[in-house]
C-alpha cells in the first residue's frame, strides 16, 4: 500500500519539528522507546533522520507514539478528528479535537523555560545554499553598480579636467580676429 502525503501529514510533521526544536521527544509508552531526531532540518528540508523517524512513528506496526507530555498519539493526530491550532500562551502548534469540549493542553505546559521571548521561536528550516546564493547575487549587483558609479565619476573627472585644460588653453592663446 502506497501512502500519499496529505495536508494533515504536513501539519503534524511541522508540529513535531517545532517541538523537537525545544527538546520534546516522541515516546512509546508500551516499550519506553524515545526518539528525538537530529538534525531536524538540512538545506531547508526535513533531514533524513527526521524523515526516517516520521516513517517509523507513523507505521502502526511500531505502536503508538506520543509527543512527550501529550495524551494524543501521532496516529490520532493524523485522523480527521484532530486539528492543529496555535497555543494562546506560546503561539506554537497544539492539538485540538474537532467539535469536542476539551481543555487545551499545550506541549509547553511542562517546559519551565518556555515561552521565552528572549529566544528565537522554533521555525521551519532555511535552505542556506539558496539563501547564500541570493546574497551573493545581490552583492554582485551592488558591486556592478559601484563599479559603474566609479567609472562614471572617473569619466566626469576626466571631462572636468579636459574642460579646465581647454579653458586654460583658450585663456592663454591670443584670440585671432579674422
Amino acid at each position: 500500500m502506497i501512502h500519499t502525503t496529505t495536508d494533515t501529514d504536513l501539519k503534524v510533521k511541522e508540529y513535531l519539528a517545532h517541538w523537537f526544536q525545544l527538546g520534546k521527544k516522541l515516546v512509546n509508552p508500551q516499550t519506553n522507546e524515545t526518539i528525538l531526531p537530529q538534525p531536524i532540518y538540512q538545506n531547508g528540508e526535513y533531514s533524513r533522520n527526521f524523515e526516517q523517524c516520521w516513517q517509523y512513528v507513523t507505521d502502526p506496526r511500531n505502536g503508538n507514539f506520543y509527543l512527550e507530555g501529550m495524551p494524543q498519539s501521532i496516529q490520532e493526530l493524523l485522523s480527521p478528528q484532530w486539528e492543529l491550532v496555535s497555543c494562546a500562551r506560546c503561539d506554537l502548534p497544539v492539538p485540538l479535537r474537532q467539535g469536542g469540549n476539551q481543555s487545551l493542553i499545550c506541549p509547553c505546559h511542562d517546559l519551565d523555560s518556555w515561552p521565552n521571548t528572549e529566544l528565537p521561536q522554533p521555525r521551519r528550516g532555511i535552505n542556506s545554499t539558496h539563501h547564500l546564493k541570493r546574497l551573493g547575487d545581490r552583492l554582485q549587483q551592488e558591486k556592478i553598480a559601484q563599479d559603474t558609479c566609479d567609472r562614471l565619476q572617473q569619466e566626469k573627472i576626466a571631462q572636468d579636467t579636459c574642460d579646465r585644460l581647454w579653458q586654460e588653453h583658450n585663456e592663454q592663446s591670443p584670440e585671432r580676429n579674422d
